[in-house]
């Protein structure tokens, strides 16, 4: 039986928003079910394009559930965290809302964007499709539990291996393992390129990977195709700053872009605060 949203739903996983978009206008036939998940793919993509204010304009209280869910990422992407959490709270206490895989989807993706992890794991566990175990190996990597990471991959391996979230999670892991691992996580996301489309995403897997092998002029190389992509993705700025330092070059374009799109990010944060030790020590010093 044929799936007609796998290309819509294959496009947003890899990063390919703008094709989701695209294809899932060209859907014709569907059931009412299926017209509902095509629109929470095509809405998360224009969330993921950065087009907050659409989103949040065409989905109304009328809306389904899973886009009122959808809407609420949104919010929370637009700077607006406490109204979407708020929302969510309130559907975690209603078991009718509990019953939907989106709402649990999209709770899990807040809870990780709040670094609330335990909340993250428990709102996916909830649910059992492939994205909400991608997002468990995604939370378990971030809380340093590579066992249990490895073990979701599995678990995805054994309802398809050959999907492409579970060749992503497996890519994932791989990196995080070292080793010969990370030889078999470049493949992965060589071959996922080849096969569909380069995207910003697998060029910043492709270049992780160079970067944990010592091939910085490559990882360079292929962060370079990124940003030509997507001028303002924080993870291809980010990596530009790394490979930048290795290859003694100037990383502080980059570094001063990555200010203005992602303030919040890891390294602008590490950045920030050297220069604050730096300057109370040379104040220290000078006093």
């Amino acid at each position: 039986m044929t799936d007609p949203l796998f290309a819509t739903r294959n496009s947003f996983y890899l990063g390919a928003y703008q094709s989701a978009i695209s294809e899932a206008s060209n859907l014709t036939g569907l059931s009412e079910a299926e017209k509902i998940e095509r629109d929470v793919y095509v809405y998360r993509s224009y969330i993921e394009l950065g087009t907050y204010e659409l989103v949040m304009s065409e989905i109304s209280t009328s809306s389904p559930m899973s886009l009122q869910a959808v809407k609420a990422l949104a919010l929370y992407m637009k700077e607006q965290k406490e109204a979407a959490l708020e929302a969510v709270a309130g559907w975690l206490a209603d078991p009718t809302a509990t019953s939907n895989p989106t709402v649990l989807l999209v709770a899990g993706l807040l809870f990780a964007l709040e670094e609330n992890y335990v909340e993250a794991l428990k709102a996916c566990h909830g649910g059992g499709s492939m994205e909400m175990m991608a997002l468990c190996v995604q939370v378990y990597l971030k809380m340093d539990r590579l066992d249990q990471a490895e073990k979701q991959v599995a678990a995805m391996s054994a309802v398809d291996d050959d999907a492409t979230l579970t060749q992503l999670a497996a890519a994932w892991v791989g990196l995080h393992q070292g080793g010969a691992k990370v030889q078999e996580a470049f493949y992965i996301f060589q071959e996922l390129g080849d096969k569909f489309t380069w995207t910003v995403r697998l060029h910043n897997g492709l270049a992780a990977c160079q970067m944990r092998m010592g091939r910085w002029e490559d990882a360079e190389s292929e962060l370079l195709q990124a940003f030509e992509k997507n001028p303002k993705d924080a993870d291809t700025l980010a990596n530009l700053v790394a490979t930048s330092l290795h290859l003694s070059k100037s990383a502080s374009r980059y570094l001063s872009q990555l200010k203005l799109v992602a303030p919040a990010h890891a390294i602008v944060k590490r950045t920030e605060d050297g220069e604050a030790a730096f300057d109370r020590a040379a104040s220290s010093v000078a006093a």
